[in-house]
């Protein structure tokens, strides 16, 4: 078996050939990200790397592993000999799912991959922004001493005791929650896709309502896009927490400046942007109380390895000839 790892500086090519089988046949090619930023190329999205120089690499491939290249119908229709993608991600974004599939070729993800270090990334965030950690870091270094800031108007607020609100209970939203109750807080989820348990509310306004903390944890679709718009925001309570680690697009960000410096939202917290990254001079790079990392949640050690071994999982599957984990299309 023939196998393409079309890798990049994070889940690299020798972390994935390290954790395939013996007596496969590996090639290897290094794509620029993230040392170069991902975006669309030709019909697909967040991808790195050069179609030509990738249908060069797949000649005679019959496995191709990646994160990131760019697997367009003009790279998956001179792939003669490939059957089989691993995209080591939670979703194929960077593949043509129509053109690999009308090929009858098998695409495959690792959904939860990163969910541990999105989860711990969330709490970090939550924390962060009920503390005013980032703010309080940078009066220490600048030679400060704040002693004010134990007065009761500029005191930070605690996890324990709060009712925290989750839109979204895949793998990472349930992990977050299972941490949130382990801080004693009170958990609220609204996921009309998911089974039910624990704190499920069956509409999104009651969770907004009764959440002083709304963690984003939903897959970003037509219906999801700006769910957290200027009308969502204000059924939250007055000076709550909004909190985002899953993708940009669920959040309407001119909405969320206009909360932030009305007073009614009392903090917020983003991994994740629309576009990305934030353009020069975006009203919320000056913004009162936020807390901005540029889309880390995953980038742990873990997390690359982690998709290197579900990754080979995939391929061991497929040599057996029985039923492939985290397949997406028919």
């Amino acid at each position: 078996m023939k196998i393409l790892v079309a890798g990049d500086h994070f889940v690299t090519p020798a972390l994935v050939a390290s954790s395939l089988p013996s007596g496969v046949d590996v090639s290897s090619l290094l794509l620029p990200w993230p040392y170069e930023p991902f975006g669309p190329i030709a019909d697909v999205d967040e991808a790195s790397g050069d179609e030509s120089e990738l249908i060069a690499a797949l000649d005679g491939v019959e496995v191709a592993i990646t994160q990131m290249a760019p697997f367009t119908s003009r790279v998956i229709e001179a792939a003669d000999a490939l059957r089989l993608i691993v995209c080591t991600r939670g979703g194929p974004v960077n593949v043509n799912l129509a053109a690999a599939t009308k090929r009858g070729i098998a695409v495959c993800a690792t959904p939860g991959r990163n969910a541990p270090a999105a989860a711990e990334h969330t709490i970090a965030l939550i924390l962060a922004a009920l503390r005013h950690i980032p703010d309080v870091h940078g009066t220490v270094r600048a030679g400060e001493w704040r002693s004010d800031l134990y007065a009761l108007n500029a005191a930070g607020r605690e996890l324990s005791g709060t009712t925290a609100g989750l839109v979204g209970y895949g793998a990472i939203g349930a992990r977050v929650a299972r941490i949130l109750r382990a801080f004693d807080a009170s958990v609220l989820v609204y996921d009309p896709y998911a089974e039910p348990s624990e704190g499920f509310v069956s509409t999104l306004d009651e969770l907004l309502g009764r959440s002083s903390i709304v963690s984003l944890h939903a897959r970003l679709t037509a219906e999801t896009r700006h769910m957290m718009d200027a009308a969502a925001l204000s059924r939250m309570p007055r000076g709550g927490l909004l909190v985002n680690t899953a993708r940009g697009g669920l959040v309407d960000y001119d909405a969320v400046v206009d909360a932030l410096e009305s007073g009614h939202l009392g903090a917020a917290a983003f991994d994740v942007y629309d576009p990305e990254p934030i353009p020069a001079g975006a009203r919320l790079l000056t913004a009162p109380n936020v807390v901005l990392t540029p889309h880390l949640a995953g980038a742990t050690v873990q997390t690359a390895e982690r998709a290197a071994r579900l990754a080979a999982e995939v391929v061991t599957a497929y040599a057996a000839g029985t039923p492939l984990p985290g397949q997406v299309n028919p």
